[in-house]
């Protein structure tokens, strides 16, 4: 088992911009598990707030295998929401790892 886990820190300082940013996130993300098999499980959460230095948003996501994790990475309904990403956050920090 493979899991995937990113975060962000989104472009927005502005807390009401922050709440769009993650809203459309969710919103790109969540279907994402019923049209692509090879996602097992996917976690989409938001920071708390309580610590200036945290990240804004983690994704979190399980696969079979390394072979599974690049055909989401590749597959044509991840390409919009890899746009979203771009267009929304300032960094990305990201981590593959077995189980």
């Amino acid at each position: 088992m493979i899991r995937h886990v990113v975060s962000w820190k989104f472009i927005a300082d502005d807390a009401s911009e922050k709440d769009a940013a993650f809203a459309e996130l969710a919103a790109s993300f969540g279907p994402l598990p019923h049209h692509i098999p090879a996602i097992k499980t996917l976690h989409f959460g938001r920071d708390l707030g309580e610590t200036s230095t945290n990240w804004d948003a983690v994704l979190i996501m399980d696969f079979d295998s390394t072979a599974e994790l690049a055909e989401y990475q590749g597959h044509p309904l991840h390409q919009p929401v890899r746009d979203i990403v771009r267009r929304v956050t300032s960094e990305r920090s990201a981590i593959d790892f077995e189980l």
